[in-house]
């Protein structure tokens, strides 16, 4: 088998949708010894458990339990009814909650599928009782969840720090102004809507001083995470570490706390813990198959002989993304393809952080475009609305992203001057 034909058996058998975990690790092995490399395996478990041997990810399961200690708190709610204050009382009004309420539990959760799955069950039904569309409601939902991965804490962030070896600090900063473009664009596209299908504004306001009572420690909590890893005050780690304590601290206060919730958010995170660093681990061989059979040499060489510019090469390495973030996992997608193809960027003159912002954000709007769309398919569950009537309706949100996308990709400036400012370049 030449490599060519090696490196195709890999792509088809990572994009089957059982046990991938597996698969990619006996995929590598098999492609090893299909190669006549199979010595090179010695060194593969020493490879393998560096790779996972990064102090950054220790950040990722504290997160990711600080967002199901929230949802299961409740704290869904009493952000609801936050983000209700500040544009609830527009035309569309429901609609400009959900995406507000997605950037309000982006900063504690940092998770697209847990943003999705919390505002699917609590946000939509009242959206629907006041008069929208199920696939309206479900779509907005859909596409306001993608902004969880990008504004501060992030998961995928943390992730792509750890395996490309860039400054989450930094990553964190830069992905501000992006996240906020993104809500922006969402809430200027639900307003059009709004004329268009005549939503309605919402009838009543909640009251202002109890919802603040309410929702005001557990938006406290990504202002102290934030800052205290952009000043340097806390690394990643600690600052995850920090979180969960306030977050059970406001479940306390909220009185929602109990030994069943804890046991089940810690489960949770558990398992979702495990599952992303067995797919770390297995595909640590085919990253190493990769250095062995001179895949970073090869394009750049193709990249020298098609006399690619860093404009060129960006929308290149951004189409592969989005193509394979329709198919893969965003953690086996990262994990798989970025050590490869994104340090050939760095000598045409690619900043890392950019290019992280940008890969990450690429990466996670495979979770609302077919033909899996992990995002909608939560939805669809949840709601019960029919998954290509959700697509369909998604579409022009897909469409709007995909233009922030674009802007993002080709003025970096919008990503970097925040970073910069706070000398973090």
């Amino acid at each position: 088998m030449n490599r060519l034909s090696a490196l195709a058996a890999l792509i088809a058998t990572s994009c089957l949708a059982v046990g991938l975990a597996y698969i990619m690790g006996a995929a590598g092995i098999i492609s090893f010894y299909a190669m006549g490399m199979g010595e090179f395996l010695q060194a593969l478990p020493r490879r393998a458990f560096s790779q996972l041997d990064v102090f950054a990810l220790m950040a990722m399961p504290l997160f990711i339990l600080v967002g199901e200690l929230m949802n299961r708190g409740g704290i869904t709610r009493s952000l609801i009814s936050l983000a209700s204050l500040f544009v609830g009382s527009a035309r569309g009004g429901l609609g400009h909650v959900n995406v507000a309420s997605s950037v309000f539990f982006a900063g504690v959760s940092g998770s697209a599928m847990a943003d999705a799955a919390a505002l699917s069950s609590t946000l939509v039904p009242a959206m629907k009782e006041e008069g929208y569309s199920g696939v309206y409601a479900g779509a907005i939902t859909a596409a306001s969840s993608i902004i969880g991965p990008l504004i501060p804490p992030s998961i995928i962030m943390i992730f792509y720090g750890a395996i490309m070896n860039v400054d989450i600090a930094a990553l964190f900063a830069a992905a501000i102004v992006p996240g906020l473009l993104l809500s922006v664009a969402l809430l200027v596209a639900n307003g059009i809507f709004a004329h268009i299908h005549n939503h309605p504004a919402m009838g009543s306001r909640p009251p202002v001083a109890s919802t603040l009572l309410k929702a005001g420690p557990a938006l406290a909590l990504p202002v102290v995470i934030l800052c205290g890893i952009v000043f340097g005050i806390v690394t990643p780690t600690e600052a995850a570490a920090i979180a969960v304590v306030v977050s059970l601290g406001v479940i306390g206060l909220a009185r929602a706390l109990s030994w069943s919730m804890l046991r089940s958010s810690v489960e949770s995170a558990a398992i979702f813990t495990g599952a992303i660093f067995a797919i770390m681990f297995a595909a640590a061989s085919l990253n190493y198959l990769a250095g062995v059979i001179g895949a970073p040499e090869t394009i750049s060489t193709w990249l020298i002989d098609s006399n690619f510019g860093l404009v060129q090469y960006l929308g290149v390495l951004t189409g592969i993304f989005i193509l394979v973030g329709m198919l893969l996992d965003t953690q086996i997608a990262l994990v798989l393809l970025a050590p490869i193809l994104v340090p050939a960027a760095y000598p045409l003159g690619a900043d890392p952080v950019h290019l992280g912002v940008v890969v990450c954000f690429t990466i996670t709007l495979g979770l609302i475009t077919p033909p899996l769309g992990g995002v909608v398919l939560v939805v669809s569950a949840a709601t019960r609305e029919s998954y290509w009537q959700l697509m369909r309706a998604l579409l022009p949100f897909i469409l709007i992203e995909f233009a922030v996308l674009g802007l993002l990709l080709y003025v970096p400036e919008l990503t970097l001057a925040l970073p910069q400012a706070l000398g973090l370049l």
